[in-house]
């Protein structure tokens, strides 16, 4: 099985998951961002606590609210990484204290 389409069937059941559940009826799009950035915390957490099985959890469960929020928007999780992929490929910029920062 390659690694593509594994993703689009986690992404599928995901979806399905989320529409099981009444996420896609009854969330808002905020709501969801807010539970994506409280998934972002706990990742935060689980890197200063130096936790793998914490940090492999929260990557999943980031990944998880991106997927819903799509959804929501009527977008493709796919289509928002190569717009952002085809920013960042022409990006230059330099690290300054372990972080990649971006020419203005």
């Amino acid at each position: 099985m390659n690694d593509s389409y594994l993703f689009s069937s986690l992404e599928k059941k995901v979806k399905e998951w989320a529409k099981d559940r009444g996420i896609l009826d009854k969330a808002t799009p905020l709501k969801q961002a807010v539970k994506t950035q409280e998934e972002v915390t706990e990742l935060i957490n689980a890197i200063i606590d130096n936790n793998r099985e914490e940090i492999v959890d929260a990557i999943g469960d980031i990944l998880v609210t991106i997927i819903i929020q799509a959804k929501m928007q009527n977008l493709e999780v796919e289509n928002c990484l190569m717009s952002a992929y085809n920013v960042i490929s022409k990006r230059k910029g330099k690290m300054i204290n372990g972080m990649f920062v971006k020419e203005e």
